[in-house]
């Protein structure tokens, strides 16, 4: 079967969704999306803590709750969708090829949008030495067994890595009867929201041990133990610092991976910071046409953020097919330095700012009582003060139309940590 719409989007989770929402609003009326699963929503289905919707909604919501607000507008606006659905390739002419219950589907689309979101590092990348017993999950498949199957992996829980995931379910599993022993965090710091450390550890009771790591697992047909050790400045277990812990669980939250693996299929280039495209002010990739929004393009750290930044990708898709984009030659390149890891987007072009644009980016250590400064070209144009600077926080500047037209003819934006 072959069919041709204006805008396709691959993936119907909270990325996916608002796309399609500002696809629609921006006028388009052949809107597609294209949903591997038997339900719409995406991950924040199995997501049945609160804390979502403070900034969208400016009330607390569940997963499943911000989820069917965002569902029943894509049905209020009548936009169509085709579940369980699985997407095994796109072209660079924006050619889709997909399979479901009645065969093989072949899209022609006139822009697409990535929105396939992430996926959790496995186990098998960590190579940690012993057994391969029963009982080790990531913490993503452990919160799907708990929050959809009813089902409790164990009673007694070692969490390797602090990512908010991993800190959801400590609590999680503290509510259905389970000890966590200990959260256990590679790096000096955590990974995770402030508020998870202590609204789900701190407030548990549960300890956070940072600069340590697992270093063997032990059991033969279930998980018996695992044994951390304290690590140095290179991440090395220092000798000496051992400890075992008994336990029946082990629970891997140690990063999320953009799904984009259609993305490669299509010719679409990468960054090597955040395993996502690279896109310019429009959300746009390198492949004219085709769009990247949401955890697909870098991991977020609030769902409300990825809803905002999935509207500007669908209101750009609908400009490009409408015929209203503008076609630039020259775009100021973005840069990160001295402490910022990447920024999202990587180049902007001034003449397709309606009115601002936030560029979002992620620091690589903590940083305290320092500046995030933003330079054009060597001229400072901006420059706040922040207490404190962590990797597990998503930060964004604002740069307005009217500060990028000031400067018509900058070739570089450098965004970098500077002390006062």
């Amino acid at each position: 079967m072959t069919k041709k719409v204006d805008v396709a989007i691959i993936g119907g989770g909270p990325a996916g969704l608002a796309a399609a929402i500002g696809a629609r609003k921006a006028g388009i009326e052949n809107v597609l999306i294209l949903e591997r699963e038997a339900c719409l929503g995406g991950i924040l289905n199995q997501c049945i803590h609160n804390g979502f919707g403070l900034h969208t909604f400016e009330e607390e919501l569940t997963g499943p709750e911000y989820a069917a607000r965002y569902e029943a507008q894509v049905k209020a606006l009548d936009i169509p969708y085709l579940l369980n659905t699985m997407v095994l390739e796109i072209t660079p002419d924006k050619r889709i090829t997909a399979v479901n219950g009645d065969g093989q589907l072949e899209i022609e689309a006139g822009a697409i949008i990535l929105a396939m979101g992430c996926r959790e590092r496995p186990r098998g990348a960590l190579n940690i030495p012993g057994t391969r017993p029963a009982g080790v999950y990531t913490a993503g498949t452990a919160q799907k067994f708990v929050n959809l199957d009813g089902y409790l992996p164990g009673r007694k829980a070692v969490i390797l890595g602090s990512g908010d995931i991993g800190l959801i379910m400590a609590r999680r599993l503290t509510f259905e009867g389970a000890k966590v022993e200990a959260v256990i965090e590679l790096m000096p710091y955590s990974g995770g929201l402030k508020r998870n450390i202590v609204q789900c550890l701190d407030d548990y009771g549960i300890p956070l041990k940072l600069s340590h790591t697992v270093t063997e697992i032990r059991g033969k047909k279930r998980l018996e133990g695992v044994m951390t050790a304290r690590v140095d400045e290179n991440r090395q277990p220092i000798p000496g610092t051992e400890e075992y812990i008994p336990c029946d669980t082990l629970l891997l939250s140690v990063g999320l991976i953009p799904e984009n693996e259609l993305s490669k299929s299509a010719g679409v280039e990468l960054s090597e910071i955040t395993g996502g495209p690279i896109v310019n002010e429009s959300l746009q990739t390198n492949v004219g046409g085709i769009f990247a929004c949401g955890n697909v393009l870098h991991v977020h750290d609030l769902v409300d953020f990825v809803s905002e930044e999935s509207e500007r990708a669908g209101t750009s898709a609908a400009e490009y097919v409408l015929g209203n984009h503008n076609q630039v030659r020259r775009r100021a390149k973005i840069v990160a330095k001295d402490g910022v890891r990447y920024t999202v987007p990587a180049a902007i072009a001034p003449a397709n700012i309606s009115d601002s644009i936030d560029v979002r980016f992620r620091v690589s250590g903590v940083f305290r009582n320092q500046c995030i400064s933003v330079y054009f070209d060597d001229v400072r144009v901006q420059r706040r003060k922040k207490m404190i600077l962590t990797p597990g926080e998503m930060e964004a500047i604002t740069l307005s139309k009217e500060t990028l037209e000031n400067y018509p003819d900058v070739q570089t934006i450098v965004i970098t940590i500077e002390k006062e």
